[in-house]
């Protein structure tokens, strides 16, 4: 049962009505799972850097780490609607630019672009794809096929991953600017500039930017690679290209339970607390729908694709060139994709729990 207002899918009516009557309960309508994340986070990141002298480096180091991640995490579920039903507001929660990498904004619209099923995987349509099309990887150099095979296994997209994303995305953000997006520049300037300041605030605590760079927001970023490695999978039912991964409950609090990815997909306005419970609930359905997609803990991603890789390439189904690239474009996303888009936000994930 789907809806096309809500973009959500049910498994059926029955399923539907349960999720309202759990939407119904106080702690479920306050979002006070959410709003504890949030403050674990904020307070634990603060916490780090403020006491970073007498926690040291070798414990303040990963500490530092896991909570940046854990702050990426908390971006993507304030893009989903949550804590509030206001996105500006969300907003303002993750504007910081704790991660470094990349603005809020330009994650947010992108993430929106991602979540249309039935475009998942399939390049030039899927901002979050791994694959290619024929066209593209015949026009790779040479070296370029061994890259992306490097990449394609565990190892190689947690220590290479980040730096191919991080030049991705800054190439396109100076192409977008070059090409005269006014927004898509000020969205970069506002970042840089609370980006200074959050780097000259950790100088002031002992942290340097070098280190922070490198030794932090790096890793963290490499440690989100784990859970995307390999997420969605090109496959003819939209279904059943993202997986189920019955993930230790460490990882499932460190990614707020995307882990159940199918189930996320189906249902975007989903809290991450309710993800689990929802799966639990139609565990045979929703492992039937995935067509047998699922994986158990990222362990078995280790124990398979540490240095072998995944099978990653060229896309089955969707080899060709995007419709509106023409002979001497670029393949980058356009940058209107990227802009911020505060009216447009609070429709993409509406919570229709309640309805």
């Amino acid at each position: 049962m789907s809806s096309a207002k809500s973009h959500s899918h049910y498994l059926h009516p029955a399923q539907r009505h349960w999720i309202q009557q759990l939407n119904q309960r106080w702690s479920w309508r306050l979002e006070l799972p959410t709003w504890g994340i949030m403050a674990a986070v904020y307070g634990g990141w603060f916490g780090v850097v403020q006491y970073w002298q007498a926690l040291g480096p070798w414990l303040g180091t990963p500490l530092l780490i896991l909570l940046t991640t854990w702050y990426m995490s908390l971006q993507h579920e304030l893009i989903h609607g949550h804590p509030t039903r206001w996105p500006r507001f969300n907003q303002l929660f993750g504007l910081l630019p704790l991660a470094v990498w990349y603005p809020y904004g330009l994650y947010r619209d992108s993430h929106i672009q991602h979540h249309r099923n039935e475009h998942l995987t399939v390049p030039h349509e899927d901002p979050e794809s791994y694959y290619f099309s024929q066209a593209q990887w015949q026009r790779f150099p040479r070296l370029y096929p061994l890259l992306a095979r490097v990449r394609n296994t565990l190892s190689g997209r947690i220590l290479f991953g980040p730096a191919l994303d991080i030049v991705a995305t800054g190439v396109n953000a100076l192409k977008a600017i070059a090409a005269g997006e006014l927004r898509t520049l000020t969205m970069w300037l506002v970042h840089l500039l609370l980006l200074v300041g959050v780097l000259n605030w950790l100088q002031q605590h002992g942290i340097g930017v070098a280190f922070y760079l490198l030794a932090i927001s790096y890793p963290a970023l490499a440690l989100t690679k784990v859970r995307s490695f390999f997420e969605h999978r090109a496959v003819e039912a939209p279904q059943a290209r993202s997986i189920i991964n019955e993930a230790a409950w460490p990882w499932r609090l460190l990614f707020l339970n995307l882990n159940y990815h199918l189930v996320h997909h189906d249902l975007p306005g989903l809290p991450w607390y309710g993800l689990r419970q929802v799966y639990l609930a139609e565990r045979d359905e929703y492992r039937q729908r995935s067509q047998g997609f699922v994986v158990q803990g990222y362990g078995q991603w280790v124990s398979e694709y540490a240095f072998t890789p995944v099978a990653v390439e060229v896309h089955p189904f969707n080899a060709g060139e995007p419709p509106r690239e023409t002979a001497g474009e670029n393949e980058a996303w356009p940058a209107e994709t990227f802009i911020v888009r505060w009216k447009r936000a609070s429709q993409d994930f509406p919570i229709d729990l309640a309805k």
